[in-house]
């Protein structure tokens, strides 16, 4: 089959590639290199540097190569600063999306599989099950949950087959570890390995289900080879919950480091989150998920070998009312640069 990847060159994307091209399929991928990294794409893909808001050019690629499938990963996934960065969030993640869903529908795609998020729930719903309404508590929630409605919406209209993931705090080798505001384990391991210490907004007793990245990636990239999942919604992740605070401890024994640990003022977010994932598995040939820690080891060990990277601001803030005050000195050091 022939298959575009969107955020081919990102941290769950370029595993999705590698997981595609396992099972034979011919792989275009699409990145605009803003989050990602081109030396994360295998060179086994047919690699175009742009962007999904990109409409002409995303034109010129359903032309050119009649796509069987569609995997859509492109994202800014800070969900944190989704509320300050609220045009900029609902272009990139919801237009974008709305883009490839005209296109798929026009060029006939077999099915587009889309990667939502666990954002959408909002707070209470424990454990989130894919029958609980959403009602997401912030841009970037409210954005994918936009196109789930969308996807489903298209189908009905068009017969645009779907297969919706919210997975949920994913890490491992190749994750993002120079940006800030998202992914708290790369967070975690750049400070340390920087020797800073290690921030956590409030009291660390924040719960996630943290997932290691090869327990998501195989499943989403085998759910277009299965109509069986056709419009169908999938939570997948990892099922046990860990607290922030624990979490900090156990990143700084995989790295071999004493503990240096600051508590900032907490911020506004959903203070527990993990999901059901018995849907996955009735229509999966599910494995065992891998333990936290090792998980952790591993991610460790890829990171040593990784050259520092420069931590990247975001310099396009466009709401600085109740920023979090870390964050605030941040926008404050940009305006006056």
């Amino acid at each position: 089959m022939k298959v575009l990847v969107t955020g081919a060159a990102g941290f769950i994307g370029s595993h999705i590639c590698d997981s595609l091209l396992a099972l034979g399929d011919e792989v275009i991928g699409l990145d605009d290199l803003s989050g990602g990294a081109a030396q994360n794409v295998p060179s086994a893909v047919r690699f175009v540097k742009g962007s999904v808001t990109d409409y002409e050019l995303l034109q010129s690629l359903f032309r050119e190569h009649r796509f069987d499938y569609v995997y859509h990963l492109a994202a800014y996934a800070a969900e944190g600063l989704s509320h300050f960065i609220r045009r900029f969030n609902y272009e990139n993640n919801l237009i974008g999306s709305i883009n490839l869903i005209n296109l798929s529908v026009l060029h006939e795609v077999k099915c587009l599989v889309f990667t939502s998020s666990i954002a959408v729930y909002g707070a209470n719903q424990l454990p989130m099950t894919e029958d609980h309404q959403p009602i997401p508590e912030d841009p970037y929630g409210i954005s994918k949950y936009a196109v789930e409605l969308d996807l489903k919406a298209a189908h009905e209209m068009f017969g645009l087959n779907y297969v919706i993931f919210r997975p949920h705090n994913v890490y491992g080798e190749r994750q993002n570890m120079a940006d800030k505001y998202r992914n708290v384990l790369g967070i975690f391991m750049s400070q340390i390995m920087r020797g800073e210490s290690m921030t956590i907004f409030g009291d660390g007793l924040q719960q996630r289900a943290f997932s290691y990245i090869g327990d998501v990636a195989p499943y989403i990239a085998e759910a277009a080879h299965k109509p069986s999942c056709y419009n169908q919604v999938f939570n997948v992740g990892a099922s046990e919950p860990t607290s922030v605070g624990s979490l900090a401890l156990m990143v700084a024994s995989a790295l071999d480091s004493q503990p240096n640990i600051i508590n900032l003022p907490e911020r506004k977010e959903v203070k527990i989150a993990y999901a059901d994932h018995s849907k996955l598995m009735r229509f999966f040939n599910v494995k065992k998920e891998t333990p936290l820690v090792e998980g952790l080891h591993i991610m460790a060990a890829w990171a040593k070998k990784c050259e520092p990277q420069k931590i990247s601001e975001f310099g396009s803030i466009e709401i600085t009312k109740n920023l979090p005050p870390s964050w605030s000195k941040l926008v404050n050091s940009l305006c006056e640069g």
